[in-house]
């Protein structure tokens, strides 16, 4: 990737250096001068006119155009801008160039103004030292700040809840809130010159007269240090997703990724680049020059893969398809630009500004037309699509057609990455930017959240969420990483019930599911690691460990991140910005085939044949989770594994679940066996299984619920009477609980009536099961 620039032979400022541009859409700049003029330049015609010159006590530093949408409505205000100028005051300006509004703000040039993303504040910083948020008419609600020395660079939080400004080698953070916290920290070793915070991720840029540029979180610890430049750092700017980022520095141009290594760098003549605008499609770059220029860039070569084909983005409207196969070359044309692109399950998804273009062969593609040409993200599964601009999101089929439009309470959909929003065939995942620990469910083919409406919420705030990709519907999982880089699992649908929400890695900075089978890997501390069966957590969480796959990450550079994991094929993204590939073996993902279509045979030949311990654990967890048991008490013997006994039976417990008179009962305990006892007592009530439920309670010695059930059903008190009563003898100990103290007055244990009783109810289950069984196989025949 990098940037192509272009400069005219002459400059249109002539011998005054211009301070700021500031782009109307995405073909249309205003540029402002010291020699007074606004010049308006259009892209389309390559035309530049003069749209006002303005009063000769007028020098101009900043400019900045009111927001244009908010949450996907357009705002309703005129077109403005606010420009500060050098004598102390901000100017209104409309779009034709007529100073609507003319307001005293600092003593000393005002030498930054930014509206918030919502339109409703305006904050100017000045030479003087003070911080003032103005209402969007120009009238003044507080001075935030006041300090000795000027403040040379203001940024709206992505909230528009907080302000950062620099003071001297000082970042400062400020809250709107009275009592919050403020934070602040030395930023460089020479004067903070201009900031940005991107709203996106919620990270910030720093450069100054130490000639570096530095990536912050938003609590000031540092992610990434630029090496020193020739000359101090004047300019930089976040593209509107987030992705990369412009520096500008004296006859400097650099494009740099997001973590902060540089992709490009350009060396332009044009004096040092005072500030640096990006259109609102993130395709193209401004730069306001010292020696009077308007530099212009866009982005090219950008590179997608999937498979065998690689894509290079080789001009604004071109795109060339290679197979690496066979060297095969195809060359993409679109009547737009190029704003975004995917590849991946064998479709290729181009949007441009005006059009949205789907390849499944590089001949024909579906056309159709888009109502924003500022879409910010493509996200796709096997059979559809998704789109997110500054409207909303969109789910297309590969045909073109509109499936549904998810929409919620609060809705940015301008902040929307692909770390906190997730697709797949039946689910989109979105992280709620108003509540961090909150995860909103929407069903894709229909847009309506899920189930009974109530969102996923977790115990932290989640940093990165990702669907896996397989399966049916009701089988559906998510992984999250929370703020403490612990990894979790959890069921999408879970009909009523809280979910279960399971642990299974810890330091976990980067995540992505397989395409063709539900494994998951990741970054893992120092460790590339791979779950070739997370969902065994759910079944018996003790074979989690033994299905790992756990590579050494020395041959990674620093922080690397996982870009996909296609096939056998792992790209990561390494710190410095090089591509490099993992494979993992094949086998895990066949084994994930043969348990979808219950191809146990095949499943135990491939374990035999690979003769790897996590094969086994796996084949164990698939084989317990579908109830095959025989398959699973043969994977469970492999791995040297033996299921305890809950219920003192002298057998395993799998030949023991094998050994149940009923499905019910077999079911229940293969619920017991997972861990889920509340699930197993209902499912026994639901059938009138009456004593064993019961009876599961006393194995787990949970005797309060074991007495309520026998109390309510009327039956069996005397069993878990005499149950505890052994359990009390066993430990020495004389019984205290009121309850069980009521109920034994006037019930006396015999032991020999309860096994009979027992075993009446047990020969009554043998008997129904029996006719259930002839019943449905006199159905089959008829």
């Amino acid at each position: 990737m990098r940037l192509k620039t272009t400069l005219l032979k002459e400059p249109k400022h002539i011998l005054f250096m211009v301070s700021c541009v500031g782009w109307t859409t995405a073909d249309e700049l205003y540029s402002c001068s010291e020699d007074h003029q606004i010049l308006k330049w259009n892209l389309l015609t390559s035309e530049t006119s003069l749209v006002v010159k303005l009063q000769e006590d007028i020098y101009p530093i900043d400019l900045h155009w009111f927001p244009k949408t908010v949450s996907g409505k357009k705002q309703t205000q005129a077109e403005i801008f606010v420009l500060t100028s050098t004598d102390g005051k901000f100017h209104l300006a409309s779009k034709i160039g007529r100073i609507e509004k003319s307001v005293e703000a600092h003593k000393g040039a005002v030498l930054a103004g930014r509206w918030n993303y919502d339109g409703t504040a305006l904050i100017t910083a000045g030479e003087d030292g003070q911080i003032k948020i103005w209402s969007k008419s120009g009238m003044l609600r507080s001075t935030l700040a006041s300090q000795g020395s000027p403040v040379y660079s203001v940024a709206w939080g992505p909230d528009s809840d907080r302000i950062l400004y620099t003071s001297g080698r000082q970042l400062i953070i400020k809250p709107l809130q009275p009592s919050a916290k403020v934070i602040q920290w030395k930023a460089h070793d020479g004067v903070v010159l201009k900031v940005d915070w991107n709203s996106v991720h919620d990270l910030i840029l720093s450069g100054g007269e130490d000639c570096k540029y530095k990536v912050w979180d938003s609590f000031g610890r540092l992610l990434h240090s630029s090496s020193s430049h020739d000359y101090p750092i004047t300019s930089l700017s976040w593209a509107p997703d987030g992705e990369v980022f412009a520096v500008g520095s004296f006859n400097t141009l650099r494009l740099c990724d997001k973590t902060g290594w540089s992709y490009a760098l350009e060396k332009p003549n044009t004096g040092s680049v005072f500030s640096l605008a990006w259109s609102a499609d993130g395709t193209q770059l401004a730069g306001a020059c010292g020696n009077g220029h308007v530099i212009f860039a866009h982005v090219v070569e950008q590179h997608w893969e999937w498979k065998n084909f690689v894509i290079t983005l080789t001009k604004r409207r071109t795109m060339q398809v290679r197979n690496v196969l066979n060297d095969a070359v195809d060359v993409l044309e679109f009547r737009d630009r190029v704003i975004k692109a995917s590849l991946a399950y064998g479709h290729l998804v181009v949007a441009t500004s005006l059009q949205c273009y789907v390849y499944k062969n590089w001949n024909t593609p579906l056309i159709f037309d888009l109502k924003e040409g500022t879409v910010s993200l493509i996200l796709q599964a096997e059979k559809h699509f998704l789109l997110v601009d500054g409207a909303g999101l969109y789910i297309f089929s590969y045909e073109g057609r509109l499936i549904s439009s998810p929409k919620f309470p609060g809705m940015r959909a301008d902040i929307l990455n692909a770390q906190c929003v997730s697709l797949s065939n039946d689910t989109i995942a979105i992280r709620d930017k108003s509540d961090e620990k909150v995860i909103l469910l929407f069903d894709a083919l229909t847009g309506k959240a899920l189930g009974d409406g109530k969102p996923l919420t977790h115990k932290l705030e989640v940093v990165e969420i990702a669907l896996d990709q397989c399966g049916p519907s009701t089988e559906r999982k998510i992984a999250l990483i929370d703020k403490n880089r612990d990894l979790y699992l959890t069921s999408v649908r879970h009909l009523g019930r809280e979910p279960k929400i399971c642990k299974i890695g810890s330091m976990v900075h980067s995540m992505a599911w397989n395409d063709a089978a539900n494994i998951l890997c990741g970054i893992q501390d120092n460790q590339f690691t791979v779950w070739y069966y997370p969902s065994v957590v759910f079944t018996d969480k003790e074979l989690l460990p033994k299905t790992l796959y756990i590579k050494d990450g020395s041959e990674f550079s620093r922080a690397p991140h996982i870009l996909n994991y296609v096939g056998t094929k792992v790209t990561l993204r390494q710190g410095d910005g090089s591509l490099v590939y993992s494979s993992v073996l094949p086998y895990p993902a066949l084994l994930h085939e043969y348990s979808t279509s219950a191809r146990w045979e095949d499943a135990l030949r491939l374990c035999r044949f690979a003769k790897d311990q996590s094969l086994w654990a796996c084949l164990a967890g698939m084989a317990m989770a579908n109830r095959e048991l025989t398959t699973a008490e043969m994977a469970y013997a492999a791995i040297g594994e033996r299921k305890a006994v809950t219920n003192n039976l002298p057998r395993f417990y799998i030949n023991f679940i094998k050994e149940q008179p009923s499905k019910e009962s077999s079911l229940a305990h293969m619920l017991m066996f997972s861990g889920q006892v509340q699930e197993a007592e209902a499912t026994l009530l639901q059938a009138a299984l009456i004593y064993q439920a019961i009876q599961i309670n006393i194995d787990l010695f949970n005797w309060e619920r074991a007495l309520e059930l026998a109390v309510k059903h009327k039956t069996h008190v005397d069993t878990v009477l005499a149950y505890r009563e052994k359990f009390l003898q066993k430990f020495g100990r004389k019984e205290t609980n009121k309850r069980f103290l009521q109920y034994s007055e006037g019930v006396e244990v015999d032991w020999e009536k309860i096994q009979a009783k027992i075993e009446m109810e047990l020969s009554k289950e043998r008997e129904k099961a029996a006719s259930l069984s002839v019943r449905s196989s006199v159905t089959s025949r008829r």
